[in-house]
């Protein structure tokens, strides 16, 4: 008999799907990436089960090892009734999305947020090792955070815990957001913050070295090179969004009292752009963080995934229907 050992994680974000196999102790054993459509969640199922058809032919799920699934998927999450529940604020359309993927994979689903999904691997595989209280800020295409506090994640009474993109960090700043508010940190310290940024401001550096012309995302990594050398549009936004995520994390660390600060997603693995941001944090703030203020060791590329076949593993005790 064939034992069963290793979960199917999918990893939902803003602009990629990555769908992997992994085993119980967090090791990918293989994955593949998908480009993301997240216009609404009905779209998002769709491009979903596009993917696993061309994951199955091309890769292969190998359904006698599979023993789960699970999936971390952006926007508000009822983990316990597997519904998804929203997208992003004011796009509401509550998907059965674990019964839908139980149904064509025929093993057990379980679903949460994808920054709640690698908060769980961080505190399996990282800092949760040292620590039971941290905050796991994933900075990527959006912002947004999980936090542990005695070893448990903190959902919220409306599971919307963790949106952290939404906190204003400029009560002057006339910058709006889809929230509804403006000076939100996600529309200016973001990946897609800091293109919109790049654009808005341009009109104002007209000898920036941007890629401008195309109208299409400037990628962060883009925007920090042209900041270390010395582009004046570079170098104002790239300062900013550093100066708003410390302060944003310094309101964090005042909230919730944690050990420890990891950062994980792709934006703050810019060496650059990580010591503007640890300039600007003020030793009193953050003198009862002992354990740092540190970049995640779980691979960025892959923490989501691994954290969806995380909460996969809670899927056991869902019986199939």
């Amino acid at each position: 008999m064939t034992t069963k050992t290793s979960i199917l994680g999918i990893d939902i974000g803003g602009t990629k799907i990555l769908i992997g196999e992994v085993d119980m102790a967090g090791r990918v054993l293989r994955a593949k990436s998908y480009a993301s459509n997240t216009a609404d969640q009905q779209t998002v199922v769709a491009t979903l089960l596009e993917a696993l058809r061309d994951y199955q032919e091309t890769v292969g799920i190998d359904l006698q090892t599979i023993t789960a699934a699970g999936v971390g998927v952006v926007g508000r999450v009822d983990a316990k009734n597997g519904i998804w529940l929203e997208i992003e604020p004011g796009k509401s359309d509550p998907t059965p999305l674990a019964t839908i993927l139980a149904d064509v994979l025929h093993v057990p689903v379980a679903i949460e947020n994808d920054v709640a999904a690698a908060t769980t691997a961080e505190a399996k595989l990282g800092v949760g090792k040292e620590t039971s209280d941290f905050i796991y800020i994933n900075v990527g295409t959006g912002i947004a955070a999980g936090t542990m506090t005695g070893g448990k994640l903190i959902t919220g009474g409306h599971f919307n815990a963790g949106e952290i993109g939404h906190m204003v960090v400029d009560l002057e700043s006339e910058v709006p957001c889809g929230c509804g508010r403006t000076g939100c940190v996600e529309r200016v310290a973001s990946g897609l913050g800091l293109s919109e940024q790049a654009y808005a401001k341009a009109a104002d550096h007209p000898d920036t070295t941007l890629p401008m012309q195309t109208g299409e995302r400037i990628p962060a990594d883009t925007i920090f090179e042209a900041a270390i050398q010395a582009d004046q549009l570079a170098e104002t936004i790239t300062h900013y969004a550093a100066k708003s995520l410390a302060a944003m994390t310094m309101n964090l660390v005042r909230t919730t009292d944690p050990e420890c600060v990891v950062f994980g997603g792709g934006v703050t693995q810019n060496d650059y752009f990580w010591q503007l941001i640890q300039s600007h944090m003020q030793p009193n703030t953050i003198r009862f963080v002992t354990k740092g203020i540190v970049r995640t060791s779980v691979s960025s590329k892959e923490v989501g995934l691994i954290g969806a076949s995380f909460i996969g593993q809670t899927a056991l005790a869902i019986p199939i229907t």
